[in-house]
Formats: structure tokens, sequence, C-alpha cells
């Protein structure tokens, strides 16, 4: 039987440590005051350099539909 305190080394998909760890850095971070400041520079970027996010944007999104060249798949075989 597997002990129940050990950690399990690899929680897979919706892992639980992640989220919690995910939550309390975002708690922290707006206990912290950092919202504010933050939103401010992100206005800032997008002011300063509105167009080059976007031309990135669309850029990444175009890459996203295309077909991995690095991928290889028989589909002679089921999935």
């Amino acid at each position: 039987m597997a002990d129940p305190k050990k950690k399990p080394e690899n929680e897979g998909e919706g892992s639980r440590s992640a989220a919690r760890a995910y939550n309390k850095d975002q708690q922290e971070f707006v206990r912290e005051g950092q919202v504010g400041e933050a939103a401010l520079a992100a206005r800032r970027a997008v002011e300063e350099q509105g167009g080059d996010l976007e031309k990135a944007e669309k850029e990444g999104k175009r890459h996203a539909a295309e077909h991995d060249p690095e991928e290889t798949r028989d589909y002679s075989k089921p999935d």
C-alpha cells in the first residue's frame, strides 16, 4: 500500500499543488498592492508599443494554427 503522506511525483493534469501555489502567489500579489502598479505598466506598454504587441500577437496566433513540421504521424494506425 502506498504511503498516504508521501507526495506523488507527478500529479498529472490538474495538479492540485500547482493550483495552490498559483492561488497563493496571486493572493500575495493582491495583498502587497501590486495590482495597480502592474496595471499602469501594462497600460504604458500598450500605449508605447501597441502596434508591436498586436503584431506579435497575430504572428503567434498564425503559428499556432500551423502544422508542426517536426511532427510525424503514421495515419495508417488508429489514434
